[in-house]
């Protein structure tokens, strides 16, 4: 079973889903009209509900980032992706507050340092946005890079952290 909720946030409507291991994505308002599909490309065998009460903790946290100056989050996750997307992630989830990394220094923190088109790929799928802060990786040449919320979006959260 897959739990999901609705909120809104400074930045949008945001979907959580969690599954009994923790948090599996979070999602923009753009990608919420396809949100069954989203979540069921990891969890196919899964009902998806609604559970507004079960991911109320995850949503304090994340309101508390935009609101209250929370720097981290404490929330188990559950996330299936090749290993180096894994260990890619874990470094951005490790990237403190209001700084920020290049995909060349996430690269080779993940162990591999030629390997910075693989570490720009985990962060383009990266499922959990702002908990697992892919918005502090940087562009080697010091250019923002991409980020699947958008750029305007990107400067946002950057400029809410006081990174920019």
């Amino acid at each position: 079973m897959i739990l999901t909720t609705l909120f809104d946030s400074p930045i949008g409507k945001l979907l959580i889903a969690k599954s009994g291991k923790g948090l599996t994505h979070i999602l923009f308002e753009y990608e919420i009209p396809n949100s069954d599909q989203i979540i069921k490309k990891k969890f196919s065998h899964c009902t998806i509900a609604q559970d507004d009460k079960a991911l109320s903790d995850p949503v304090r946290q994340i309101q508390e980032y935009f609101f209250d100056n929370r720097q981290s989050f404490d929330l188990d996750l559950d996330l299936i992706m090749p290993p180096f997307h894994f260990k890619t992630l874990m470094v951005v989830k490790n990237i403190p507050f209001g700084k920020t990394l290049t995909y060349k220094e996430v690269a080779h923190r993940a162990g591999n340092p030629k390997a910075i088109r693989a570490a720009g790929s985990a962060n383009a799928n990266n499922p959990l946005p702002i908990v697992i802060p892919c918005h502090r990786v940087l562009a080697t040449g010091g250019g923002l890079g991409g980020y699947a919320g958008g750029l305007k979006m990107k400067k946002i959260l950057l400029n809410l952290e006081g990174a920019l």
